[in-house]
């Protein structure tokens, strides 16, 4: 590695972080599906997603498997987003988007560990996930070329704008026609669909060019 944390094999590291990244999306957008699939009366309008894992506090509801294959989903996904940030940095050598994309990957893990029977801790731990993984969204754009960099901004920027109007308004955030769930899915979904793409994008960076 040279002064600045740069791997002397970038291509190495990208590779790597990419595939840690694009592996995590799958994760968690399959373990979401299979878990909805298996909980009798579901609605992505009316339930947030995290009631998957168990609804909030006082009298939690835990649904069996599904809230097995959505804690895992996302502690394995959260564990996948946190490594990917240390290859990211021998990338790159930018620490302050590594520490962003690692607290992405750590507020995942948390929800994972604390489901929503924890109440205020598992809040806690969602909304790390979801101002984290909408950051690093947004910083990926001065990392990577148009027209991907042009996306990452976009889908960040809709996790965060999605997530702090909804602070501000509250009940009367326009968001709700869609139900508590279809609004929690706009928030979560965009940086889902981004580590996707910035796995695809940096597997893609990490093969030299054609003559």
């Amino acid at each position: 590695m040279d002064q600045f944390g740069r791997s002397r094999h970038p291509a190495r590291a990208l590779n790597a972080a990419g595939a840690l990244l694009f592996a995590a999306g799958v994760v968690v957008l399959l373990g979401i599906i299979t878990a909805e699939t298996l909980y009798p009366g579901y609605s992505t309008s009316a339930h947030q997603i995290s009631d998957l894992g168990a609804t909030q506090p006082p009298n939690s509801i835990i649904v069996q498997p599904s809230a097995t294959i959505f804690d895992s989903a996302m502690v394995v996904s959260g564990l996948l987003i946190a490594i990917s940030a240390y290859f990211v940095h021998r990338a790159f050598g930018r620490r302050s988007f590594s520490i962003l994309l690692a607290a992405f990957g750590l507020g995942a893990l948390g929800v994972g560990i604390f489901n929503g029977s924890y109440g205020n801790l598992h809040a806690i731990m969602a909304l790390i996930t979801f101002v984290g993984g909408g950051l690093s969204a947004v910083a990926s754009s001065r990392i990577t070329k148009p027209p991907f960099s042009h996306f990452s901004a976009a889908l960040g920027a809709i996790t965060l704008l999605t997530l702090l109007q909804y602070f501000l308004l509250g009940e009367s955030s326009p968001f709700l026609v869609l139900g508590i769930g279809g609004l929690e899915r706009w928030i979560a979904y965009p940086i889902v669909l981004w580590i996707i793409g910035f796995g695809g994008y940096l597997m893609g960076s990490s093969r030299p060019s054609g003559p």
